[in-house]
């Protein structure tokens, strides 16, 4: 099968399955004994190169997660909880974000979903939660002017940003850009899945959203995942270290598979604005419905996407392109093509072949 569904998940890197084995049989880290010892003194060895990679001050600024959506999770409905107030939302943000702020709302939050955040900031908004990079487009956004623009309105709003979909190409320094809050998932740079973190910029206003023993400085209860944060943390080093050599060389095999593939298909039509991830090609197909484009494309050894995995096994037109402005039966023929790590440069020239050869066959 030909991969080109990373931006669902990636494989994991040989050094993040290497730390995986390494600490598989690691105790409870909450333990007084030895081996739950040496599972904590592990666990914070990986907070402090964690909050290094992403240029947090201190360690304590890191809360490991479940993954992703819970860090959302914690960001939105946990800042909200400790200090009630106005929400800020994206338009085109993950679920995640929109479905926490949701809660938010119907615990009695003004809620404003909009592509204009900066305007509707006012005395009252507690957080603004805007994405680094759009799941589905690759499109990467302004986060580090929004955040100048939000505080200078007013300096007590609080700025999340899902970097989810960043780590693997734009580089990522909390104090860059700004912000208070980031969330990250291991599975989408090399790491493995159910594993994540939040930042949280120390002094931040933040309540549990899920309780129990008081793990993660209180933030986050439940037993910790060493072998997996480890894991993640090894990911992360090595993402880091290989950023901009993958930015050359994925962004080349990227820009092949576009040209290529442009050339077979008339009217082909990419979704993504000039400021995207090199990895992603998010492509109009015309005259299909991705649906049937993508089973075709299973069939014929290709893996790709429509909208976010996140939300797959329901068909509906993605939110992402509805924002956006796409018309239903145009974003209907929308499908997303994402590269990683691993990928080559032959990949490209595979992946146009079996496209185009679907597309042929998937047209009304």
């Amino acid at each position: 099968m030909l991969y080109l569904d990373n931006a669902a998940t990636t494989p994991m890197r040989p050094e993040a399955v290497e730390a995986l084995q390494s600490f598989a049989d690691f105790g409870n880290p909450n333990g007084m004994h030895a081996i739950s010892r040496a599972a904590k003194n592990a666990m914070e060895e990986a907070r402090e190169q964690a909050a290094a990679l992403i240029g947090a001050a201190r360690p304590t600024e890191i809360v490991f997660t479940g993954g992703g959506t819970e860090a959302d999770n914690l960001a939105v409905t946990g800042a909200y909880l400790a200090r009630p107030g106005g929400v800020v939302v994206g338009a085109t943000e993950h679920k995640a974000v929109l479905e926490s702020a949701k809660i938010c709302e119907r615990l009695g939050s003004d809620v404003i979903v909009t592509d204009h955040i900066a305007e509707a900031v006012g005395p009252d908004t507690t957080l603004v939660s805007m994405m680094l990079v759009n799941n589905e487009t690759g499109a990467v956004l302004p986060v580090d002017q929004v955040v100048e623009a939000v505080k200078s309105i007013n300096p007590e709003t609080l700025v999340h940003t899902d970097a989810v979909q960043g780590m693997l190409s734009e580089d990522i320094d909390v104090a860059v850009l700004g912000v208070d809050m980031l969330s990250l998932a291991a599975h989408k740079f090399g790491g493995p899945k159910g594993v994540g973190l939040l930042y949280v910029r120390d002094g931040t206003d933040l309540e549990p959203v899920i309780r129990g023993g008081g793990q993660e400085m209180g933030r986050r209860s439940g037993t910790q995942n060493p072998m997996g944060i480890v894991s993640m943390v090894a990911a992360m080093a090595a993402t880091v270290a290989d950023r901009a050599a993958f930015r050359e060389r994925v962004g080349a095999i990227r820009d092949t598979f576009e040209f290529e593939l442009a050339s077979r298909i008339p009217d082909l039509e990419p979704t993504t604005p000039d400021s995207r991830t090199p990895q992603h090609a998010h492509l109009r197909l015309p005259n299909t419905i991705s649906e049937t484009t993508l089973i075709l494309m299973d069939q014929a050894g290709l893996c790709a996407a429509a909208g976010s995995a996140c939300q797959s096994g329901a068909i509906e037109v993605s939110h992402v392109l509805k924002a956006m402005g796409w018309e239903k039966r145009a974003a209907g023929e929308a499908v997303r093509f994402s590269f990683g790590w691993q990928s080559e440069m032959e990949d490209a020239t595979r992946a146009a072949k079996i496209v185009a050869d679907v597309w042929e066959r998937a047209q009304l």
